[in-house]
């Protein structure tokens, strides 16, 4: 196997491993918000604890942030927001092996609040809410994550070092045109 070819099927190998690793981040962040969730929807119905700057309230939307489109038929809010949940795992999958790793770790953080949300609208037509500021609508882990996820993508996006494709390409990952096109040699 020559030089070019080795370094190709590295890059290729930690390119998965990346890729990989943040669809992890994302699955666990989910995986933590409906695990809330379910524990919201057995514990707080009538029972709200309250006392602090955060509540523990249950509610039910229908809609999406702010309950925009909640008079929408709930498969079209699924659906629309599966498409955009697909988008955002494309955008993570297309740009984990070049982007820092924060980049990355931003949109597996996005993703994992969007799949949490989108996992628990197409179970019952509803997302369930259950933190809640007394000033501000009720939301969830999975609200957080998102918009958390969001901004740190609009603060990174002004760093041209953490953009995808503007970092200098180096052994790991530089794609060698031959090999990376299909093309032989």
């Amino acid at each position: 196997m020559s030089a070019p070819v080795e370094a190709t099927a590295e890059a290729g190998v930690s390119a998965l491993r990346r890729r990989i690793g943040l669809l992890v981040i994302a699955i666990v962040l989910a995986g933590a918000d409906l695990t809330i969730k379910t524990w919201a929807e057995h514990v707080l119905p009538g029972n709200p604890i309250m006392g602090g700057p955060l509540d523990l309230q249950l509610a039910f939307n229908p809609g999406v942030a702010f309950s925009f489109a909640a008079d929408a038929p709930a498969w079209t809010v699924v659906a629309v927001t599966a498409v955009i949940t697909a988008a955002v795992a494309v955008a993570l999958w297309r740009t984990a092996p070049t982007a820092s790793l924060l980049w990355g770790s931003a949109l597996a953080t996005v993703l994992g609040g969007a799949l949490a949300n989108l996992i628990d609208r197409a179970a019952d037509g509803h997302v369930t809410d259950y933190l809640h500021t007394g000033w501000w609508p009720t939301f969830n882990l999975a609200d957080t994550l998102i918009v958390g996820g969001g901004l740190l993508l609009v603060a990174l996006s002004w760093r041209t070092k953490d953009r995808p494709n503007d970092r200098p390409q180096d052994a790991e990952t530089a794609c060698h045109p031959s090999p990376c096109r299909g093309d032989r040699p």
